[in-house]
């Protein structure tokens, strides 16, 4: 069988190292908010490119802090309006309606599968107050043309940056290029913790500390509470893996583009639409998505050929019950990326064998 993802064949390249981390922080007798956590915001802040990193307990905290911190900032208010793409995961969706702001749903293009520029400037009203661009599949989101209607209108640029680790725009990294970002390390993501993990990044001095002070129960000073906060924070294990695992992110995204080039180098099947890659040197390749109208019939054909492949996803947020409010509403280009996206094994430990027997399985299908 060829696994969508064999984490612990991932975790084993690293092994040792990741051991001996674990192992130093179980000794140290010291568990939250210690010198692990210090080393990988510094570490990750250094690889990003920005000048904070704040530590929280999972990617979807990440961005609901940065939307509660521009609200405590006085920057933005509850019923204020920002742009998302329909395409998203549902996160990066909760997290602004978790803050009683209103998501805008913008269209994404359908051979990137990102947000559409084009489209983001006849969303603005006066009510608008940010554009939330999720960097989907591992592939930069951003523009230089959403950057400039950012400009124009005086919108905060949020990026979610949660399936983009390593990513780049220019010679920049993906979680630098706007107002704030929010990271997730679960561990399927390209750097992934060994449980739920996440931070935000930003160079707003102000906005770091609310971040921080909002994920610490409200709390800057022991006992002393100046928000209404949550208990969100990174604990120091996954700290400690997190700093292993970053050592080695870009071998791992290497290794990545090698299955990506062999996949569509390889899969000739016209009832299969391969990625369109902006920039190779940008691309970190989270996930391989394809598009096949009979995307069902596909999934099954490669697990009855031993391939395991997952959709990403197969209900659009609009047309989820939790936003039954939406339901009526009409994206076409979402639905269909929703309707026949399929996700191919994807990881920095597939073996020649293993991209062999997917490319072989994918051109066989008819």
């Amino acid at each position: 069988m060829v696994k969508f993802l064999d984490l612990q064949a991932v975790t084993a390249k690293y092994a040792e190292e990741i051991h001996e981390a674990v192992q130093r922080v179980v000794d140290s007798g010291w568990y939250l908010q210690g010198e692990e956590n210090r080393q990988f915001e510094e570490n990750y802040a250094a690889y990003i490119g920005t000048r904070y990193a704040i530590g929280c307990a999972n990617g979807l905290d990440a961005l609901i802090w940065i939307f509660r911190a521009y609200i405590e900032m006085g920057v933005m208010q509850p019923g204020d309006e920002i742009i998302v793409p329909a395409n998203t995961y549902i996160a990066s969706i909760l997290a602004i309606t978790e803050n009683g702001l209103v998501p805008v749903l913008a269209e994404p293009d359908l051979e990137t599968y990102q947000i559409d520029g084009n489209r983001i400037e006849r969303l603005v009203t006066s009510k608008t107050k940010g554009v939330l661009i999720v960097h989907l599949y591992g592939q930069c989101a951003y523009t230089v043309q959403i950057g400039e209607v950012c400009d124009r209108y005086g919108l905060k640029l949020i990026e979610d940056n949660a399936q983009a680790h390593g990513c780049q725009f220019g010679h920049r990294h993906t979680g630098a290029l706007g107002d704030a970002a929010g990271h997730s390390f679960y561990p399927g993501k390209n750097l992934g913790a060994f449980g739920d993990a996440g931070a935000v990044t930003t160079d707003d001095p102000e906005l770091a500390e609310t971040v921080r002070t909002l994920a610490n129960y409200g709390s800057a000073q022991k006992y002393v509470f100046k928000y209404c906060g949550r208990n969100s924070r990174l604990d120091e294990i996954q700290a400690a893996v997190l700093n292993v695992k970053l050592k080695h992110l870009e071998e791992d995204i290497e290794a990545r583009k090698l299955v990506a080039r062999y996949y569509i180098n390889r899969i000739v099947n016209p009832l299969v639409t391969l990625p369109k890659v902006r920039d190779w040197y940008a691309h970190v390749f989270h996930i391989f998505p394809v598009r096949c109208p009979e995307r069902d019939r596909l999934q099954k054909y490669l697990a009855e050929a031993g391939i395991q492949t997952i959709i990403h996803y197969p209900i659009p947020p609009h047309k989820q019950e939790c936003y039954k409010e939406w339901n009526s509403l009409v994206f076409p280009i979402t639905e269909t990326i929703h309707a026949e996206e399929l996700s191919l094994p994807m990881s920095p430990v597939m073996s020649d064998v293993d991209m062999e027997l997917v490319v072989n399985a994918v051109n066989a299908f008819r």
